[in-house]
């Protein structure tokens, strides 16, 4: 007879996923220039980086403030409240390793989805040299993707509290070494405490995130500026979305399974 003390399925994922989160920290300890972003060092205007800072920090604000009825009619909202519901049943009942999988292959389906749909955006807008008239698309399709991830574990997106976890999720999956290690942390510290620090302002951390995607994606949306040429700075559109993705569905699997299943102290 063994005395080994088995652990159950929720431990097993819990610890899957903070394995999951050390390599995403250590793929991005270090950011490490392409030849490509090298090449275009020289060649993007000076003006460039405030232009984008500020498309971007529009893009977010504009989407808080009147645009989430937009993304919400590209998906049913009932229908993704209504399967979490099934499968929190099923998951409370069963509480296995099938059942708790559900709530992940649900995420990451609909993460593929908007990343298809972000790298067909982006490449079509580079064949015609679209780039800064992309960032409220590219930006709409991160909320979106980020809202379903949400919707597929159970949480709303609505709140300034939600906001602020999204906008750190964002500015984390664009970050690199020590600055992404301090962001994951204020990530956790949401995950555990639910709230927000006390000087929280939604603007400064619309700004703060705007900063973080401009620098990241500088190089890629001049590119993409450019006729035919920009279909190339188009999909890394991919690139970015896969990021925020992968960072996306682990925070929010981490944070479902401690407020579903680890016990209050």
């Amino acid at each position: 007879m063994s005395f080994v003390q088995r652990k159950n399925p929720r431990e097993i994922q819990i610890r899957k996923l903070d394995k999951q989160e050390e390599r995403f920290l250590k793929k991005r300890e270090d950011k490490r220039e392409t030849a490509l972003n090298q090449f275009l060092s020289e060649k993007v205007p000076e003006k460039l980086q405030n232009t984008l800072n500020e498309a971007f920090a529009k893009a977010f604000l504009i989407i808080f403030e009147k645009g989430t009825g937009v993304i919400e009619k590209t998906y049913s909202r009932q229908k993704h409240e209504d399967d979490y519901q099934i499968n929190q049943y099923a998951a409370n009942l069963k509480g296995d390793k099938k059942t708790l999988r559900t709530f992940t292959k649900k995420a990451g389906n609909i993460g593929m989805k908007n990343i298809v749909l972000s790298g067909v955006s982006g490449m079509g807008m580079g064949v015609f040299g679209v780039g800064l008239p992309d960032i409220p698309i590219f930006t709409g399709m991160l909320l979106k993707n980020i809202y379903e991830i949400a919707l597929s574990y159970g949480f709303e997106y609505e709140s300034e509290q939600e906001r602020y976890f999204i906008l750190l999720i964002i500015k984390g999956a664009v970050s690199y070494g020590d600055e992404m290690g301090m962001i994951n942390k204020k990530v956790n510290e949401f995950i555990y405490n639910g709230k927000s620090p006390e000087d929280y302002s939604q603007e400064e951390m619309v700004r703060q995130t705007a900063g973080c995607l401009s620098k990241e994606l500088l190089y890629i949306k001049f590119l993409q500026g450019i006729p035919v040429v920009g279909v190339v700075g188009g999909a890394y559109d991919v690139v970015y979305m896969n990021r925020v993705t992968e960072y996306a569905k682990l925070k929010y699997g981490q944070r479902f399974l401690y407020y579903t299943y680890v016990p209050k102290s």
